[in-house]
């Protein structure tokens, strides 16, 4: 059965480029990012983990830890990692998970038999300190990932995680959120003291709430 949204992020024990791991430990109290690379050496992928890299700030602002996959082992990890920082201009430092006999891949549902029988597809899942799986994205190996939409996506599920609100289309933080439905238009000063715009009655916006 595949993984969705929602289930607990299944725990895994792996060597990684930064030594061996147990995937919820390693966590702990933290928010998780794990996503899948077709292969070391790979043109896309040096690019997606440079950008990765350079975000460590960001990373690290919102309590984030990044993993890595690919089903390479550390040896090759550790000379690609060479190439990145050289080429990227920057310093890989989160661990990239040795996966050769694929068992993480096959575990979050990774490998898909009509893309490739062998290299994992672009999958990213965001985990909450609670260990569920809060968010998948999956490109195609040839497409690389838009990192910033990855933030933008981290900042809704943290702020959605403890306020009563959703976020519109194409919201990014500092902007107007929607009340949940669950609330009721009367409550809402109680809760959102910034005040509140009712466009519609199932459709009411009030400031970020924790801005």
């Amino acid at each position: 059965m595949s993984l969705r949204i929602g289930d607990i992020a299944p725990n895994f024990k792996a060597t990684t480029s930064i030594g061996d791991i147990d995937f919820h430990d390693y966590l702990g109290d933290s928010w998780g990012v794990l996503f899948s690379h077709p292969a070391d050496y790979t043109p896309v992928c040096t690019t997606e983990l440079g950008r990765t890299a350079s975000l460590k700030k960001e990373f690290n602002q919102r309590n984030v830890k990044v993993l890595a996959l690919s089903v390479d082992g550390v040896e090759s990890h550790l000379g690609w990692i060479n190439d990145i920082n050289e080429t990227q201009n920057t310093e890989v430092d989160f661990p990239i998970i040795a996966d050769e006999d694929k068992t993480v891949a096959n575990l979050y549902d990774m490998i898909h038999p009509n893309a490739s029988e062998t290299l994992t597809v672009r999958s990213l899942f965001v985990i909450g300190p609670d260990k569920k799986v809060k968010l998948m994205i999956t490109y195609p190996a040839s497409t690389g990932r838009n990192f910033d939409e990855v933030l933008r996506v981290i900042d809704s599920l943290q702020l959605t995680a403890n306020y009563s609100v959703a976020t519109p289309a194409d919201w990014k933080d500092g902007e107007d959120v929607i009340v949940a439905n669950s609330i009721k238009t009367a409550d809402i000063p109680a809760k959102f003291p910034k005040g509140f715009k009712e466009i519609k009655p199932y459709l009411r916006t009030t400031p970020q709430p924790n801005k």
